[in-house]
């Protein structure tokens, strides 16, 4: 069915008529949008420090913990396959049911309440899956029970994030309205506590003696690097429910009238979340500067998720030369992989601060393609810096700090083309799917389909890939430095340097 003038017409008339019921009725937030302070967003967005802290700790210690438990190399990354397929199916269910959900509480608070609370209790089981196993029967090297017991932790804590995150954001949408200076600030507040979680969380991974400062930690069924990663996450649970608590009572969200009010509300608009149905069903429309974005975006991902599976593992790995559960170096790369993902986020927080101006001066695509480029040339160096260190005869003893020196400004840099990656395609997309009447949230799930399929893809293959290299990460790595160059060339020939609407960036 073709998208014709008449269809948007009638879209608009929907929409204004939806627009003067709700404000009619006094039930919905954008009636008293204008009314929101700016401190109430700034604590409405905090929660998203608390969430982001957690995902700081997944990224930096889970791929190390989950081997240290007895799940070989190769299939470690399978265990990562829940975070692209709950994005997927989760945040629209969650999207969709808080649009119409009645409670006396508000449409978006229980949906952030509850998936706040799956976080705890997922983060509580991995924290504590060595102690789980231990009652269960786990002893010696066997340890099955526990990593039965981390898996289903891990895998809720991905379906509590995507839960989470969703009525996040939408709670933040509907106290501004239409009013797009405060939905920038709002966004800008939202992405300040997610990089302040992540600097928090990186930190907290980088850290070795938390079991000192929490000696019950450590028990007959987890040593020194499960303590530190029980304690890491005992913190993340204070920041959950500090976050969550600011953001929850700051809200003052008034509920619907009626379940029927929530799709009345929504009729026709197209800013809801858009489901799978809807997404394929949405490719027959795509012009062919959208097939190039998703293109682009699909290659990028391609690139970056190796490095979010495997960064502190290399590190351990390829840097410190040790193995899990043989000799401390493994440990004490994994933490110094930490602060470099710490660094990360620093730099990363001021590229974002830049970001507009780089991008109304070069061309948001132009941009692109060259963080892309750099990206690749940060992946290639790490491949160099492994095949530096696998030359040198220092049996077992620590690298010399040139090469840490070395690996951590390569983790650094790589906050530029990550930021780029956070913001970018999201805006172009955007500006060129709203033409075509399809709305935001239909733009945003087929943006998301060029993410997650890559990242299923990275999940499957990167671990046996990986076992060509005797258990190394570099073979996936050189797909990484492919892919990204590849991405990179195809978004600067490709995309027109047209200027990107700044208040996209950082959305």
């Amino acid at each position: 069915m073709a998208i014709t003038e008449a269809d948007r017409q009638t879209t608009k008339h929907n929409r204004a008529s939806h627009s003067a019921q709700h404000q009619h009725r006094g039930a919905g937030p954008s009636a008293r949008a204008a009314r929101v302070r700016l401190r109430t967003l700034l604590r409405v967005a905090s929660v998203a420090c608390g969430i982001q802290f957690g995902w700081a700790l997944q990224l930096s210690l889970l791929t190390p913990y989950v081997q240290e438990l007895g799940i070989p190399h190769a299939w470690s990354s399978i265990i990562w396959l829940c975070g692209p397929l709950s994005g997927l199916l989760v945040q629209p269910l969650s999207g969709h049911f808080s649009d119409r959900c009645t409670s006396r509480f508000g449409r978006r608070r229980p949906f952030i309440f509850a998936g706040a609370t799956s976080i705890v209790i997922a983060v509580l089981i991995i924290g504590h899956s060595a102690d789980i196993g231990w009652l269960l029967g786990d002893r010696g090297n066997k340890k099955m029970r526990a990593v039965i017991a981390f898996v289903i932790g891990f895998w809720l804590l991905d379906v509590s994030n995507n839960m989470t995150q969703g009525p996040c954001r939408a709670l933040l949408a509907d106290l501004t309205g239409k009013d797009h200076r405060r939905t920038r600030v709002a966004n800008a507040y939202f992405s300040l506590f997610m990089a302040v979680g992540n600097v928090l969380g990186f930190a907290t991974g980088s850290y070795s003696n938390w079991f000192k400062i929490f000696p019950f930690t450590l028990t007959s069924a987890c040593n020194v690097n499960c303590a530190n990663l029980k304690a890491a996450f005992l913190i993340d649970i204070i920041f959950i429910v500090i976050t969550t608590s600011i953001s929850l009572t700051a809200a003052n969200e008034q509920p619907l009238t009626s379940p029927h009010f929530g799709e009345e509300m929504l009729g026709d608009s197209p800013e809801h979340e858009a489901f799978l149905w809807e997404l394929f069903g949405t490719f027959r429309y795509l012009p062919g500067p959208v097939w190039i974005i998703l293109l682009v975006t699909a290659l990028t991902w391609i690139g970056w998720f190796p490095f979010l599976l495997f960064d502190t593992d290399w590190m351990g790995r390829e840097i410190y030369g040790g193995q899990p559960n043989e000799g401390k170096n493994y440990s004490m790369g994994v933490r110094m992989g930490s602060l470099g993902l710490m660094l990360n986020s620093v730099v990363l927080g001021i590229t974002s601060v830049l970001m507009e101006k780089i991008c109304r001066k070069w061309g948001a695509g132009f941009t692109w393609g060259i963080s892309n480029i750099l990206m690749s040339l940060c992946f290639v160096a790490m491949l160099i810096i492994t095949y530096i260190k696998s030359g040198m005869d220092i049996d077992g003893r620590l690298p010399p700090d040139g090469v840490v020196a070395a690996a951590l400004i390569a983790f650094a840099f790589l906050g530029v083309p990550l930021a780029l990656t956070y913001s970018v395609p999201y805006a172009l997309v955007s500006t060129r799917i709203e033409v075509l009447g399809l709305g935001q949230g239909l733009s945003m799930g087929v943006l998301n389909l060029a993410i997650v399929i890559p990242q299923v893809i990275v999940s499957l293959g990167s671990g046996p890939l990986d076992q060509l290299a005797a258990g190394g990460n570099s073979p996936a790595f050189v797909v990484a430095a492919v892919s990204a160059f590849t991405g990179g060339l195809v978004a600067i020939l490709a995309i027109p340097r047209t200027r990107v609407d700044k208040s996209r960036i950082n959305q």
